[in-house]
């Protein structure tokens, strides 16, 4: 069994804006993520502890500026926290074992799919294709994977 967690090895691959989204909490600007127009097969880790966090299947074009999932790959490996910054509340999404702040999650995702909006910053993640998921330990996903039109 594979264990994810977060390293300083880890933290000190990041860029100064996978750092400043995942530890300080940050956002991307909208429309700027590397994976917003990502439509290859695959799944999204946490590019911090490796852990799945979302599959490609569940991606969907929310229209907000940043990647939109309809459910986590691995509901265990993402916690929902209340967040009340900005003046709003909000509820923040973040990777159980890596700490990682991902970005939120909001009840206006599409109805047929559940329902749910996980809103997610490109930073946070890394894509894993799934032709190189069974190289990268990751292989138990991909009956989750189906190719994106």
């Amino acid at each position: 069994m594979t264990t994810y967690r977060k390293t300083q090895e880890a933290l000190s691959r990041l860029t100064p804006e996978q750092f400043y989204v995942t530890q300080q909490s940050g956002t991307e600007r909208p429309g700027t993520g590397g994976y917003l127009s990502n439509k290859a097969p695959g799944i999204y880790v946490d590019i911090v502890s490796g852990e799945p966090l979302f599959a490609s299947s569940d991606k969907y074009e929310s229209g907000c500026g940043w990647p939109s999932f309809t459910k986590p790959i691995e509901p265990q490996n993402v916690a929902e926290l209340s967040d009340g910054s900005h003046g709003m509340i909000r509820t923040e999404v973040r990777s159980v074992h890596g700490d990682s702040h991902l970005g939120h999650v909001f009840p206006d995702g599409p109805v047929d799919r559940g329902g749910l909006r996980y809103c997610i910053n490109s930073a946070s993640l890394r894509f894993v294709h799934r032709d190189d998921m069974q190289a990268e330990g990751y292989g138990d996903y991909l009956p989750q994977v189906e190719d994106v039109t």
